[in-house]
């Protein structure tokens, strides 16, 4: 018998109905062996993968607290919608803010020449001492820099940090240079003074422009636009925001840190004015204008399935309703279907939805469960006659047709398959008499009862 993959092949069900009631108007049955009859017919027929899917959110991001500290000011609640790059919560640091204050201090007295007694060797002195001062300065300022929790902020710090070693280095050996030529009395010592006041001024610099970056940073902005929920994903629990985005644009998100007590009952989702450490989840923004799904395909239907394909979908929140969607990626990659088999990660975007009287659906939520139903492939105008007729016999696709009175088994070839109504492409005309049920009781040349 014919063979159809429960999972997937499916034929759209207002074609297959239509399909299905010309056939019955037109079958008649063998009451003496219970043998069905009916005619193949011209129609459409779609083949459907059907796979599990959720609903996902383009661009969603966590915002942490780049350090500990208090929570002095949280200007959102949840629900409301906020633009990319607006305030969202303030955290005091006195730590930090201690840091930039010393720093501009010694950024206000860097930069003038040192007064001299010693001559040259005075100046290497000067020079070995404010070598080392730098080099404790980018070592308290790597330090904390590395105590911020948010990645993203934390390797642009390092980076200006690492460039501004790379700086002064440079400003320094120029001093050294200038005190060489001004020993071969090429130059004089006033100008190796001046080049290492120069290099003075540069640490001073950007120790301060560190420690005010690192200050700024307290001030929580919004990553992306979208709609606000206090804490991380979930509350504030740990799953990833990963498995709410459908990827390709996703803005970077922290890490979610917990929050909150964790236990049953409580509100995971930090106080104004409460104490925070460095990496707990203040406010998630999630950008819902373009909802998306991702979907776990089989692999043996995934080679089927091709970016700017169709599909309708179901969501178990908004039953009778149905969603369309497109088609955009197919990963390359497998991963463990949710049954222990191989599967391909297909995402779509997601469009509007309707019920059957023409009633919008609501809007999905990220998350939500969903079924998926894929067109990957469609014959209009096609030959048609019903799954049940085509009888495997001997790896050969065959149908027992009517002609002259007497039964003939007849080769076909099978193209579009839907679950209910299968194309033939060659080996049958429209209008053809064949058995649609009860194949098992007819033998080649058997007379057909009247």
């Amino acid at each position: 018998m014919f063979h159809v993959h429960p999972s997937r092949r499916l034929a759209a069900s207002a074609v297959a109905v239509v399909l299905l009631v010309s056939l019955t108007a037109a079958s008649c049955s063998d009451e003496q062996s219970g043998v069905a009859l009916g005619t193949a017919g011209r129609g459409t027929v779609d083949e459907i993968v059907e796979a599990p899917g959720s609903v996902t959110a383009r661009a969603a991001a966590t915002v942490s607290a780049p350090a500990a500290g208090t929570l002095a000011e949280l200007r959102v609640e949840s629900g409301d919608r906020v633009g990319k790059g607006q305030v969202l919560a303030v955290i005091d640091a006195p730590e930090l803010e201690a840091r930039r204050r010393s720093a501009e201090r010694a950024l206000d007295g860097a930069g003038r020449s040192p007064a001299l007694s010693g001559g040259t060797g005075d100046f290497v002195a000067v020079q070995r001492r404010t070598d080392q001062q730098a080099a404790t300065a980018f070592d308290e300022a790597a330090e904390a820099a590395a105590g911020i929790a948010d990645p993203a902020l934390r390797t642009v710090l390092l980076k200006q940090l690492e460039a501004a070693r790379q700086q002064y280095a440079a400003a320094s050996a120029a001093a050294a240079a200038a005190l060489r030529a001004a020993e071969r009395g090429v130059a004089s010592l006033g100008e190796a003074l001046g080049s290492l006041a120069t290099a003075q001024r540069l640490q001073a610099q950007q120790a301060y422009e560190l420690a005010d970056a690192a200050v700024e940073a307290l001030t929580l902005r919004a990553p992306v636009a979208g709609v606000v929920q206090l804490g991380g994903a979930a509350g504030g629990g740990t799953p990833s925001l990963t498995d709410l985005l459908a990827g390709g644009g996703a803005a970077p998100t922290a890490p979610a840190a917990a929050s909150g007590s964790g236990l049953p009952g409580v509100d995971a989702a930090v106080p104004q004015g409460a104490y925070v450490a460095a990496g707990t989840p203040i406010v998630t923004v999630v950008d819902v204008t373009r909802l998306g799904l991702t979907a776990e395909v089989d692999e043996t239907d995934v080679l089927l399935v091709k970016p700017g394909g169709t599909a309708t979908v179901e969501l178990d929140a908004a039953t009778g309703a149905d969603y369309s969607a497109t088609v955009r990626t197919v990963d390359l990659l497998p991963i463990t279907s949710s049954r222990g088999g191989v599967s391909y990660r297909v995402r779509l975007d997601l469009g509007k939805g309707s019920y059957p009287g023409g009633a919008a659906a609501p809007q999905p939520r990220p998350g939500m469960s969903a079924v998926v139903r894929i067109r990957v492939r469609q014959a209009t105008g096609a030959v048609t006659v019903p799954a049940s007729a085509i009888v495997n016999t001997d790896g050969r696709d065959t149908v027992w047709a009517v002609r002259a009175g007497r039964y003939e088994k007849v080769p076909v070839t099978v193209g579009v398959q839907g679950e209910d109504i299968v194309q033939v492409t060659s080996g049958l005309d429209p209008g053809q008499q064949i058995v649609v049920a009860g194949a098992d009781q007819v033998r080649p040349g058997d007379k057909v009862s009247s």
